[in-house]
C-alpha cells in the first residue's frame, strides 16, 4: 500500500517536487503503462488542488485517445490539433489556458471547466501522450503549475 500525503500548506514549487517524487516512486519498476498513468492521475488529483479533471490522453495514430483519469466521463477521441489537448499534442508545447471559452476550437467535455493546463509527454522527441488538468476556476493555472507538470511529464515519460 502507498501512503503519499499532500500537504496543502506547501508552496507550489515544493508541492510539485513532492508530486514528482511520489510519481517516480510509483512508476519505478512497473512496466505497465496503463497502471502507471492511472496511479499518476490519482496522485495529481491528490496533490493539485482545485481541479475537476486530471488525466492522460494517449497519442494513437493521428488522434488522442482517452487514458486513465480522475473526474467526470470525458471525450474519448480528440483529433490531433483540435482543442487544447490536440494543440499541445500537435505542436509539442504546453498549453496554459486561463479561459477555455476564449481558446479557438475548445472542446467542452465538461461544461464546468473554465481553465486548463495541458502538457505533452515526450519520448525521444515525439509526443506520446498529454497530461490534462482542468479546473472550474478561471485562470487557475500559472507558470509554476506548468513547470511542475512539465517536470512530472519528464519523470514518467519512459514509464508510460
Amino acid at each position: 500500500m502507498y501512503d503519499f500525503k499532500a500537504d496543502p500548506g506547501l508552496p507550489t514549487a515544493e508541492m510539485y517536487r513532492e508530486l514528482v517524487g511520489a510519481a517516480g516512486a510509483l512508476v519505478d519498476g512497473e512496466s505497465d503503462p496503463v497502471a502507471n498513468m492511472a496511479n499518476v492521475a490519482a496522485l495529481i488529483w491528490q496533490f493539485v488542488p482545485r481541479l475537476n479533471w486530471a488525466g492522460f490522453y494517449r497519442v494513437i495514430g493521428d488522434e488522442l485517445v482517452l487514458g486513465p483519469f480522475v473526474g467526470k466521463p470525458a471525450c474519448i477521441r480528440i483529433p490531433m490539433g483540435q482543442g487544447v489537448c490536440g494543440a499541445a499534442a500537435a505542436n509539442g508545447e504546453t498549453q496554459l489556458v486561463a479561459d477555455v471559452h476564449a481558446f479557438p476550437g475548445h472542446i467542452a467535455c465538461d461544461g464546468d471547466t473554465l481553465s486548463e493546463l495541458v502538457v505533452p509527454v515526450l519520448r525521444n522527441g515525439k509526443v506520446i501522450a498529454v497530461i490534462d488538468l482542468d479546473s472550474p476556476e478561471s485562470a487557475r493555472f500559472d507558470g509554476k503549475d506548468a513547470a511542475g507538470i512539465e517536470a512530472l511529464a519528464r519523470a514518467v515519460e519512459s514509464h508510460i
